[in-house]
């Protein structure tokens, strides 16, 4: 009796559990999460992010040593100098090959997904990213990073990172600020997992991705960004990327103006790194065109370029953390530097324009880390007596190229330092970092991913009061017939007919131009059917009506930004 007696008050235990969970969820998903709610999901968020950007560095290594033979893959151009030249050409070639196949099948255009889409998310799409072409995306980068691809793997940590946030936001319905935070969180952990660097992870979240410092997202992402930090340190260790040699000393308030000749250098390299890249992917496109390529068979075009290239340097396969490390202890000289300076700038334009996936960040990191290099070596030449070690210049050199190139000044700084170890060289780091971004960013639309959606039409860079207007479609903000208060039949043709019209799927980007020059009170709004039909009126889009959409999207930017 007794037993039995236990064993119904179990049962009605477990039955209250399952309702409070259940009631719990329903109430996450229709109120929202409360603070301490939304801390957790930042927590588990984070703990995903990590594991993913755990299993994108471990599956790398995986395939890396499977294709080349190699065991340790930090040391891989050294080790491919050993291999066949033919081993080293059809590696990149095949591996081209299958991310085609892959890009082909599994997105609209061909295009890997990164980080300006993930900012384009935050920006546009409610916190949103393509969750199948995101998923292809980074199996077609990793496959890129491990078969002799010249790019980095913050890209498409940062995207997965990205879909991981969008399926919990639809989970919970999340929208506005909560959905944005939660892509922070996830971005944070993902890139604190892939260079244990947790201060500069939770920076470049906010710097880069939701490009503002409010606090209300400060701690969730601060939380995520712990997380992945002690996913990569279970896994590898508290363990530096680079080890600087010792004895880099500066020979300060002499050896400062040095730096900011330094900056302006690689602010300079940084601006042709990124237009190389452009430049690249529009001759390709075009070269695509004229002979008619198909488009899965494009990245095996550049790998084939690619492999060719690696066959007399094979310091161009994958991130370059060995090449890097030799510029960051000296180890090369000064021709070697600018050779492979201007080799991998062209490897990442192949790799890129190629259509093959990957990020900018590692690659800029080598290409800075050899910049800086190379004008240490002339600079303390110069001026032995003044100077400090040419190492120092090629820490300052890579910290300056990235954060050019990201557009990150804060986020890049930290994570140089964390990089390394080395806190003391801060300030010839910032002095670097400081002008070479406000070089750069007068000659790009203020950097690599800002660029890449202003080609696509996405002004991001000029900041929100362009592109908050893309946000509203037109057909939302009308009037319909229906309401007393649109135009009057009579009136709404009499727009049509002098050419004051607009498309109900257009946008307020398209229409307040058209406000502005003219002045009018409304537009019609309408859709053209065959040639000859006459056009179905959908309503009137008044200026007042958008005036105030914008003001409200407006306030509603810079309440989330101060909050």
């Amino acid at each position: 009796m007794s037993e039995g007696r236990h064993r119904a008050k179990a049962k009605g235990h477990v039955r209250r559990v399952a309702t409070m969970c259940k009631n719990g969820w329903v109430t996450l998903r229709d109120e929202g999460p409360g603070q301490l709610q939304f801390w957790f999901i930042a927590l588990l968020i984070g703990i995903a992010a990590g594991f993913a950007a755990l299993f994108f560095r471990k599956g790398i290594t995986w395939l890396q040593t499977t294709l080349y033979g190699i065991e340790d893959v930090r040391m891989i151009h050294s080790a491919a100098e050993s291999l066949e030249w033919y081993h080293i050409l059809i590696i990149p070639i095949l591996g081209g090959l299958v991310v085609g196949l892959i890009l082909n099948r599994f997105t609209d255009d061909g295009r890997v997904r990164s980080v300006a889409d993930v900012i384009e998310g935050a920006a546009l799409r409610d916190g949103r990213v393509e969750t199948k072409a995101g998923i292809a995306s980074a199996a077609a980068s990793l496959i890129t990073l491990s078969s002799g691809g010249s790019t980095g793997r913050e890209g498409p940590v940062v995207h997965m990172a990205g879909v991981i946030a969008t399926w919990v936001s639809d989970r919970i319905d999340a929208s506005g600020i909560t959905a944005r935070d939660l892509l922070g969180c996830a971005v944070a952990a993902a890139v604190s997992a892939s260079f244990n660097a947790p201060i500069a992870g939770a920076l470049f979240a906010m710097e880069v991705v939701l490009r503002h410092f409010a606090m209300h997202a400060f701690a969730p992402i601060v939380i995520a960004s712990a997380a992945g930090t002690v996913i990569n340190r279970l896994e590898f260790g508290d363990v530096t990327e680079f080890a600087l040699p010792s004895g880099s000393a500066l020979a300060f308030y002499v050896e400062l103006p040095a730096f900011l000749i330094l900056g302006l250098v690689c602010g300079l390299v940084a601006v042709l790194l990124m237009r190389a890249i452009f430049w690249a992917d529009d001759v390709g496109t075009d070269l695509q065109q004229a002979i008619r390529l198909p488009r899965f068979l494009r990245p095996a075009v550049a790998g084939a370029m690619l492999g060719g290239i690696a066959v007399f340097y094979p310091h161009i396969i994958g991130v370059g953390y060995e090449t890097t490390s030799a510029a960051l202890t000296g180890e090369l000289l000064l021709r070697e530097a600018i050779i492979f300076t201007i080799i991998k700038t062209a490897a990442v334009a192949i790799t890129m324009a190629g259509r093959m996936g990957g990020g900018v960040f590692s690659p800029s990191l080598m290409v800075g880390a050899m910049t800086g290099l190379a004008f240490g070596l002339i600079a303390t030449g110069l001026a032995p007596e003044v100077s400090g070690s040419e190492t120092l210049y090629a820490l300052a050199g890579m910290g300056a190229v990235a954060a050019a190139v990201l557009g990150a000044p804060i986020s890049t700084t930290l994570i140089v330092f964390e990089l390394t170890g080395d806190w003391q060289t801060g300030l010839a780091v910032m002095v670097a970092v400081s002008t070479s971004t406000a070089l750069a960013s007068r000659l790009v639309d203020r950097s690599f991913f800002l660029t890449q959606l202003e080609r696509k039409g996405i002004h991001l860079a000029a900041g929100p009061q362009a592109y908050l207007l893309a946000m509203f479609r037109v057909g939302n903000v009308m009037r319909t017939p229906e309401e007393p208060t649109c135009a009057p039949p009579d009136e709404i043709w009499e727009a049509i007919a002098e050419g004051y019209y607009i498309d109900a799927n257009a946008t307020l980007e398209a229409a307040m131009p058209v406000f502005e020059r003219t002045n009018r009170r409304f537009l019609a709004v309408v859709s053209f059917g065959a040639k000859g039909e006459p056009p179905e009126i959908h309503g009137a889009l008044f200026q007042v009506d958008a005036l105030k959409a914008y003001n409200r999207a407006l306030a509603a930017t810079a309440a989330e930004e101060h909050s």
